[in-house]
């Protein structure tokens, strides 16, 4: 008679049902009191909210809503001699405290947005043998959501019991959740899936009862089981314990500290049960929230770390976005998160931890080796959608040349369930096990947090060596991370240039108004830290409000807030906390300037490393001010011939003429100085495209199949003003608005838009191009402390698959002898395809960020021809001088008319110029903008008795001179980085 099998496992999975169902017997329920309020309070607080008795059924609070929950009962008789828990499920998440309000437990939901879940963690453990009578009287503190930010089972009260725990059916559960698990990744025709298939049947028609008989016999067949060790498959796991958590996503930044609260303190519970169980966390802002607001919890942290027990990971201050952060910030979320594990765990981090992140920048690998950093781990390439990354483990070379050992997760997740069938997938995923012997295993809840719980560490209890899946060891990171470079050196396969994410290209454009904040911070603090050293502030340096700030602006850098894929509280309240920060930043700078402007008369200030020409306006009169490199001017001279002149439909000055269309489009941009159009078609028009199959992350890669609509020109006029030639021109299109403000100034190489938009629509995107007259075969961007080029063809899937790219400042197309670059002062997200350069201006999703993009916004961009390409045409100098303007000041202090800095970085970019962080010295930092080796000549304001070179985190690595002066060469797009004694 033919074997059944289906219906045997199907037996057998019922039986693992039924076990599951009898590991608790309730006994009683809780007396419950809420105490709600719409924003948690504090322990000492915790009577303050609005006072409710509620039984179980009841709703308690609406989304996000916080309440203190007073939980009281007496054990009862029923439950002498046994192991005795509580059993609490809010349809939301808890933190149990102790009577002093230090966290002791997390609690989470059973209904959860995933299934990865595993179930919640709602048992709270009371006694391992309860002598009834003992008074129950507990303290929770608790948010109404699940751990995705959602309202569950509307908010009620599910669950608030008294129960004695079965051991003995508890283990049998777990030992029949991992043999059914392995049956479902074994060959079917196997004797290990054969003889695990019928004796788990057996056992499964001997259960019937349930009683103590019956659990004892199948233990023996399960234990039986469970002891055949693995043979050897050739491929070992290195599995640690892990919660990623989103410092904002779903829910806002408030809550993601309680729920590093509720994780951390599950994974100190866990470490008491399970001796072999160590974890891992990253992210130092998540630390520091914990050293703040639950100070007893993070010593309990310190020990674990001190004991060997708990890693840290990753050296950045938070997961941070590395597409749309700027290159300075990306060195201070590595400056900052380094100091602070080594300052307060003694733990020199040499990882870089992006499970979780959209795409990595070229600039990477050089950040990471110039700061101690030798490994680096993701996994989300895992997530594109085209194209299959071909490696896991492998050699990442930048844009300079630098390599860095990089490790992919080959489960393809940062979430793992840890059972014996994902890490079967594991085994058959991954890519380099020719190569490589060891990979990673990250396991437990993340995203929400909460970690691993109880299922995951009974199933790797059950895994270490079991017959028939790769052996599965708990054990840090790091240490793999080392002996797999040490095994593979040599032998590894390398990627070059970016690590494109085909995915998520959307978040370059969605959230316009935090991109914007972000890019007008990091160059105020960029203008700060300078304004305090050339006012000789090193004494009396302003390094704790400094750090405050930066650390505050890194938050926004996080993956998923300035990428705009959060709610919409979380960009309401980091937009609130820009403007504050921003006129905060702008306010000291400003006073730094004051003491050098003279009474009455006009200062300009200059903070980047060339000298450049503003034209000013006084009195009613038009002055030019020559401003040295890095420094200031008081001298102006009159303008006695401004060169900005319009007509009926043009603008034109010196260099340029720029001719405009019925329709309000640029028709002609004819550059004077090179003879020849920079355009082929109409260009700057606003098209409007759907938005569909879309959301916060995504723009589907078909939108261009439909043809966009477009704004409709009400008017436009020309006149001068000054010493600008401006066109106003005024568009509408369904309930929204644009006025631009095009303008020529004297002197002026560029194209310059001024463009405010009231955005009223729903699941659209707004995007302008530029059709150009160049021919070219690729597009140069603006990347972190360089540049990278892309095809601007279709030729291949990859090609197609990169339908929208990030771009900093600048994208340009060049010729051999002719270029055409867009230079732009918050925009990140391109399409270059041909001769056109398209830029994606506002988008208007609702999922998750609910009426993204909705409301007023003010973009500027500029259009500028060169001769040359981006190199000789010197487009880096314009759009630095577009988004860095010279300053003017009035005020009251010294008479000198001209001083700087530093002079004679002509072919490099000072990017930062800042005090040291634990001297005073300054730190100056460059990088060379194009790909090429270069010598440059540094004139300093002073004398300096040494001057060494550093790596990112300041540590001094050699003297390389002294005195007024320095000669440097510069390879391509290094960073340099110099300590002024």
């Amino acid at each position: 008679m033919p074997y059944l099998k289906e219906k045997q496992v199907r037996t057998i999975e019922q039986t693992a049902r039924a076990l599951k169902d009898r590991i608790y017997t309730k006994t009683g329920e809780l007396n419950i009191t809420c105490y709600k309020t719409k924003e948690p309070v504090s322990f000492l607080e915790r009577e303050t909210g609005e006072k409710r008795t509620l039984s179980k059924g009841e709703k308690w609070g609406g989304l996000f809503d916080c309440a203190w929950f007073h939980f009281t009962g007496i054990v009862p008789e029923i439950c002498k001699g046994e192991k005795t828990v509580l059993l609490i499920d809010i349809s939301g998440e808890g933190l149990i405290v102790d009577k002093e309000g230090n966290p002791v437990r997390g609690i989470t939901n059973v209904a959860t947005e995933f299934s990865f879940a595993g179930g919640g963690k709602r048992v709270y453990y009371l006694e391992d043998s309860a002598k009834g009578g003992e008074v129950i009287d507990i303290w929770m503190d608790a948010g109404c959501n699940d751990l995705f930010g959602s309202l569950k089972n509307d908010g009620k009260v599910l669950e608030a019991d008294i129960a004695i725990q079965d051991t003995k059916i508890r283990k049998l559960f777990y030992d029949y959740s991992v043999l059914y698990e392995l049956l479902l990744c074994l060959q079917k025709e196997s004797a290990r899936y054969n003889q695990i298939l019928f004796k788990l049947y057996d056992v499964s028609l001997q259960l019937c009862k349930y009683d103590e008989a019956e659990i004892d016999a199948a233990l023996l067949v399960t234990g039986k089981l469970l002891e055949k060790s693995g043979g050897d498959c050739g491929l070992s796991f290195t599995a640690i314990g892990h919660s990623h958590l989103d410092l904002a996503w779903l829910w806002p930044i408030r809550e993601t500290i309680r729920k590093g609260a509720r994780t951390f303190s599950n994974t100190l519970h866990y470490m008491e049960q399970y001796p072999d169980y160590k974890f891992g966390a990253s992210q130092a802002q998540l630390y520091a929230w914990m050293k703040e607001f639950y100070p007893a919890l993070y010593e309990r942290v310190k020990e674990k770390i001190k004991e060997g027990r708990w890693e840290v990971q990753g050296c950045m201050w938070v997961e941070a976005d590395t597409n749309l952060s700027g290159g300075e910030a990306l060195v201070r979320q590595i400056l900052y998160g380094k100091r602070f594990f080594k300052e307060e765990f003694g733990v020199e981090v040499k990882n870089l931890w992006l499970p979780d992140v959209f795409g990595y920048t070229g600039s990477l690998p050089q950040l990471l080796r110039r700061s101690g950093c030798d490994y680096f781990m993701t996994q989300k390439l895992s997530w594109s959608e085209h194209n299959k990354f071909p490696h896991q483990t492998f050699l990442w070379e930048g844009i300079d040349g630098t390599e860095i050992f990089t490790h992919m997760l080959p489960e393809d997740t940062y979430n793992s369930s840890l059972t014996p069938r994902q890490m079967k997938y594991a085994e058959n995923n991954y890519i380099d096990s020719g190569i490589c012997e060891e990979a990673l295993i990250l396991f437990g809840v993340g995203d929400g947090g909460g970690g691993p719980g109880s299922l995951h560490l009974e199933q790797a209890s059950r895994m270490k060596n079991l017959n028939g899946i790769c052996p599965v060891n708990i054990d840090f990171a790091q240490p793999l991370f080392e002996r797999l470079e040490e095994s593979t050196r040599g032998k590894l396969p390398k990627w070059v240039g970016e690590l494109y994410l085909e995915r998520h290209q959307g978040t370059y454009t969605t959230q316009a108004k935090n991109k914007w904040f972000n890019r007008k911070m990091e160059l105020a603090l960029r203008e700060l830290e300078f304004a305090l050293l050339l006012t000789n502030h090193l004494e009396d340096y302003p390094k704790q409000q400094l750090d405050e700030i930066w650390k505050e602006i890194l938050l926004y850098q996080f993956h998923d807030i300035i990428p705009g894929s959060s709610i919409k509280r979380v960009y309401d309240e980091s937009v609130a906390r820009y403007e504050i920060l921003l006129s905060k930043v702008q306010g000291m700078t400003e006073d730094c300037y004051k003491e050098i402007a003279a009474d009455a008369a006009l200062t300009a200030f200059n903070s980047l490393s060339w000298e450049r020409t503003e034209i000013v306006e006084q009195d009613g009169s038009i002055y030019e001010m020559k401003v040295p490199a890095l420094g200031y001017t008081k001298q102006k001279a009159p303008v006695t011939n401004v060169q900005a002149e319009v007509g009926r439909d043009y603008l034109e000055n010196e260099y340029l003429r720029a001719v405009f269309g019925e329709d309000g489009a640029l028709v002609s941009l004819f550059d004077k100085s090179a003879k020849r159009e920079s355009l082929s078609g109409p260009s700057n028009l606003f098209a409007v495209y759907d938005d569909l199959n879309a959301d916060c992350w995504d723009i589907a890669i078909e939108y261009t199949d439909r043809k966009p609509e477009y704004f409709t020109l009400e008017g436009q006029k020309f006149y001068v003003k000054g010493a600008y030639a401006i066109c106003e021109q005024c568009y509408a299109y369904g309930q929204s608005q644009i006025v631009v403000r095009i303008q020529l100034g004297h002197e002026s190489k560029r194209l310059e838009f001024d463009i405010k938009v009231e955005w009223k629509e729903n699941l659209k995107m707004l995007r302008t191009f530029f059709e150009t007259d160049i021919l070219a075969k690729e597009a140069s961007y603006e990347i972190q402390f360089g540049q990278i080029k892309r095809p601007n063809n279709d030729n291949t899937l990859w090609q197609k698959a990169q339908f929208e790219v990030c771009g900093h400042k600048w994208v340009d197309l060049s010729e051999a002898d002719y270029g055409v670059a867009l230079l732009n002062d918050c925009k990140y997200g391109y399409r270059v395809i041909g001769k056109v350069i398209d830029m994606n201006l506002l988008r208007s999703q609702n999922y998750p960020g609910e009426s993204a993009d909705r409301g007023n916004h003010q973009i500027r961009y500029a259009l500028y021809p060169h001769t040359g390409d981006e190199r000789t045409g010197q487009v880096h100098k314009q759009a630095y001088e577009f988004n860095v303007p010279v300053i003017l000041q009035k005020g009251e202090g010294s008479n000198t008319v001209t001083s700087q800095m530093v002079s004679g970085a002509e072919n490099v970019v000072i990017e930062t110029i800042k005090k040291a962080e634990d001297e005073n010295s300054c730190i100056l930092r460059l990088y060379e903008p194009y790909g090429a080796t270069v010598n440059t000549s540094l004139q300093f304001d002073k004398q300096y008795t040494s001057i060494y070179k550093c790596n990112l985190m300041e540590e001094e690595e050699e003297v390389i001179g002294s005195g007024d002066s320095l000669s440097l060469k510069v390879k391509p797009f290094e960073i340099v980085t110099l300590k002024l004694k």
